[in-house]
């Protein structure tokens, strides 16, 4: 054999088996890699409890944490830094083309959960990231959580005995748990870590709320009328019982005790100022907060002029609307009209409101299957919020159970129905909230076993709202949007999404006062002050969360309209959705890189 063929002939034989070794090397890798991945999620369960409840993993249904103590947060820094050092063993170049993804978005979550936990940030996706010296507020937290579970409605299951044992348990858990809340609110009153009065003097009803003397009359008792009829005599008279006493004895002494100290204690010390930039290291934070909520690293002054430019952009498509309705007069008092007609309140029963809801979703049912090649099998209702949280809640969704024993939902607060107004924007709230919206993105998420379940259960604002208000554009291509009315109600979803950008970060970095905050809304959407004021507090309660939905949205129309144009007649819009919903919610840097490969490949 000649040399020259000889050299070649081994230069391939070495090539061969460099890649035959990198090959097993690589599967060996993923496979760790896979081991790391589900011990993270066993030991996140058994850590982050009520998060495993909503994920349909029942066996900590027991236990209630303190999620905001000293020890609590040095578990999650210890849990976090262990799981960072075990994922950077890896050679991420080695992995799988998932499996990058999968390193990419652990390696990120571990690390912006640290710089959290550091920050004194409570970092979980059950409780948005809370101070620890403010352990809840009138929007979210455990004390508002636990009615939602507690109410036998929820992500809480009561189905059997022992469904009903555990409940009782955890929920016994909660007078510890409020009295380590009014220690670590006097640590916040000590160390200037204080909510603003104007929060504050809406969490004292909601707490009040909670206590009765009728233990028959408490939302807790709930659960004593759904005991499936299976349940022994002996068993019913028992949990019966038990719940009586659960509500009696720990219940409504802890809610009176966070009432009482609220009103007599903690409000004569709140603040009157609301930004973040008011807090000790405020500005850290905030900044914090807008790279944990939008996954991006856009500055708060870049957001803030994103804002502007949105709003004055979406003002001249109102402007057209108007006038395809052939309303006379300016676009503030075409608000006023539209807020205060009749002929736009026509309900007289939550059972109405509901109804329109349902039609809705007939209306665009025939037409999902040219935007959609992939949907998901989860069961979808519409449901009523529970009153007693109905007065200060948005519209929301409610994921179900992968399972398939509690079906998503689509939460519709309805205080007073004939004060419901069709042009709040019934349309595009159904399609950001429940189809295609979250229903479609959250469902298809966790119905894909492939995925690591640290995926499978992930959440990102800015990807998860973001995809959710793009679906909000969607409304002509489904079949929506043909009334002006309707449009502009859209329009008005869409422009509060960009006011957001510009009322968030001039609330916390730019000295913006709340009603200075409460009027920019009036002033640009058609908003009952009443609404605006709930929204404006909402903003102030968690900040940088709203910032999410229009930097998420605003990417994946992007993408769209540069993968149409670069594609041309090949580019295929069901293609596109697919892809977008394919392998979950994802940071947006991350995202882009695997739409990109997408692109690339079609």
């Amino acid at each position: 054999m000649p040399n020259s063929i000889l050299r070649t002939a081994l230069i391939v034989c070495v090539f061969s088996s460099c890649k035959l070794m990198n090959t097993q090397h690589s599967m060996q890798d993923n496979k760790q890699l896979s081991i790391v991945f589900n011990n993270y999620y066993e030991d996140r369960c058994r850590i982050i409890p009520i998060e495993a409840t909503q994920n349909g993993n029942n066996r900590y249904n027991d236990v209630l944490p303190i999620e905001f103590t000293d020890d609590y947060l040095d578990t999650l820094r210890l849990f976090y830094s262990n799981y960072l050092n075990r994922i950077r063993q890896f050679n991420r170049d080695m992995l799988s083309e998932n499996d990058q993804i999968s390193y990419d978005i652990f390696e990120r979550e571990m690390e912006i959960s640290l710089e959290g936990v550091d920050l004194r940030f409570s970092v979980n996706t059950v409780i948005m990231p809370n101070l620890q010296y403010m352990p809840f507020n009138q929007f979210e937290g455990i004390p508002l959580l636990l009615g939602q579970m507690g109410s036998g409605t929820g992500i809480q299951p009561f189905k059997t005995v022992t469904d009903y044992d555990h409940w009782i348990r955890r929920a016994s858990a909660f007078a510890a748990w409020t009295d380590s809340a009014i220690v670590y609110f006097r640590k916040g009153i000590a160390n200037g870590y204080l909510l603003p009065r104007c929060l504050v003097i809406k969490m004292i009803p909601q707490m009040e709320a909670m206590v009765t003397s009728d233990v028959t009359k408490s939302l807790f008792y709930g659960p004593a009328n759904l005991i499936p009829a299976s349940f022994s005599a002996p068993d019913k008279a028992r949990v019966t019982g038990d719940l009586v006493k659960l509500i009696r004895d720990i219940l409504s002494p802890a809610y009176k005790r966070l009432a009482d100290f609220l009103q007599n204690e903690y409000l004569p010390k709140s603040r009157s100022s609301i930004g973040f930039d008011d807090l000790p290291n405020g500005n850290t934070l905030y900044n914090y907060l807008i790279r944990y909520w939008t996954t991006t690293n856009k500055t708060p002054e870049e957001i803030y002029q994103t804002g502007l430019s949105e709003v004055k952009r979406i003002r001249g498509e109102m402007e057209l609307t108007k006038a395809k309705t052939g309303f006379p007069d300016n676009l503030d008092s075409f608000f006023t009209y539209m807020r205060t007609n009749p002929r736009f309140m026509p309900f007289k029963t939550p059972d109405e409101v509901l109804g329109a809801f349902r039609k809705i979703q007939r209306t665009i049912d025939p037409n999902l299957k040219n935007l959609f090649g992939h949907t998901p099998k989860m069961d979808f209702e519409i449901r009523q919020t529970e009153a007693f949280r109905a007065a200060s809640a948005s519209a929301e969704y409610y994921p179900g159970d992968p399972h398939g024993s509690r079906p998503g939902i689509f939460y519709v607060p309805i205080p007073d129905a004939t004060k419901f107004n069709t042009t709040s924007g019934m349309e595009s709230l159904f399609l950001h909230e429940a189809i295609p919206g979250h229903h479609y993105q959250i469902s298809l998420q966790m119905e894909d076993t492939l995925l690591p379940d640290f995926r499978r259960f992930a959440w990102y604002g800015a990807y998860g709202e973001g995809w959710a208000l793009y679906c909000e554009s969607l409304g002509r291509e489904l079949g929506l949007y043909t009334d002006p009315y309707q449009y502009m109600g859209a329009l008005r979803d869409e422009i509060e999404r960009a006011i957001r950008l510009v009322v968030d970060v001039a609330m916390h970095q730019k000295k913006m006062t709340r009603e200075q905050a409460i009027k920019y809304m009036t002033d640009n959407e058609a908003i009952t002050e009443e609404d605006a004021t709930a929204a404006i507090e909402r903003y102030i309660a968690i900040p940088a969360q709203a910032l999410s939905y229009k930097t998420g949205a605003m990417k994946i129309r992007e993408l769209r309209n540069r993968y149409a144009y670069e594609m041309g007649p090949y580019f295929n819009l069901s293609a596109f959705h697919d892809e977008v919903l394919k392998d979950g919610c994802m940071p947006l840097d991350i995202f882009e890189r695997k739409m990109d490969a997408w692109e690339m490949h079609q």
